[in-house]
């Protein structure tokens, strides 16, 4: 953490000497299994109130006799910081986007997307394989044991976990946006609906 630090005064020095410089803030999505979004969320707790953590999602997602499992973390802060979360996420086989404010002000009714094996991207993309665990469902009737023994096997399958950020253009079809990824058991972030405290 006090390399991090160290960082961020060196590339806020360089950036500039002006009384009036004010540090610009970012949001960023990270997605992967449960052990990186603990890193990263402690991550951002040691940060010193310079990233905050918006929320974090457990999600299982159902397919037949298999459960995904990931996680998904949201953030707000310095954008050096978030920069550097995005680096560490991604040497890490993460899934990472951040959205600075200019897109915002820029693209419409921006959303984000967070599922597996999502195939297209607009605004930005970010996918990771081999990050979701699979578990035997829990309505499949098996001794534990078995269970157990099988669970290899279905880990070995590599599923993509992607992070996906997009812009609607027209304000009509965000409801049928939300619509279809609600459909396909896709997590969707409207940004309409975050609010951030400086």
């Amino acid at each position: 953490m006090i390399e991090d630090n160290i960082r961020v005064l060196r590339q806020a020095a360089m950036v500039t000497t002006d009384d009036s410089y004010k540090v610009e803030k970012s949001w960023c999505i990270i997605a992967g299994n449960a052990d990186l979004i603990d890193a990263m969320a402690y991550k951002a707790i040691a940060s010193n109130h310079n990233v905050k953590i918006l929320f974090r999602e457990h999600v299982i997602l159902n397919e037949g006799k298999l459960d995904k499992k990931f996680d998904f973390i949201m953030l707000y802060g310095n954008s050096i910081i978030i920069n550097d979360f995005k680096k560490d996420t991604k040497q890490r086989g993460g899934a990472c986007v951040s959205i600075p404010p200019k897109y915002l002000v820029e693209e419409p009714n921006l959303m984000a997307f967070v599922a597996p094996e999502i195939s297209f991207a607009i605004v930005q993309e970010s996918q990771t394989t081999s990050f979701i665990n699979i578990d035997i469902s829990n309505e499949v009737k098996l001794p534990n044991f078995i269970k157990s023994a099988l669970k290899p096997f279905y880990n070995a399958n590599e599923v993509v976990l992607s992070t996906i950020l997009i812009s609607v253009d027209d304000d009509l079809f965000v409801n049928k946006v939300q619509s279809i990824a609600t459909s396909n058991r896709i997590f969707v972030i409207d940004f309409k609906d975050i609010v951030t405290e400086d």
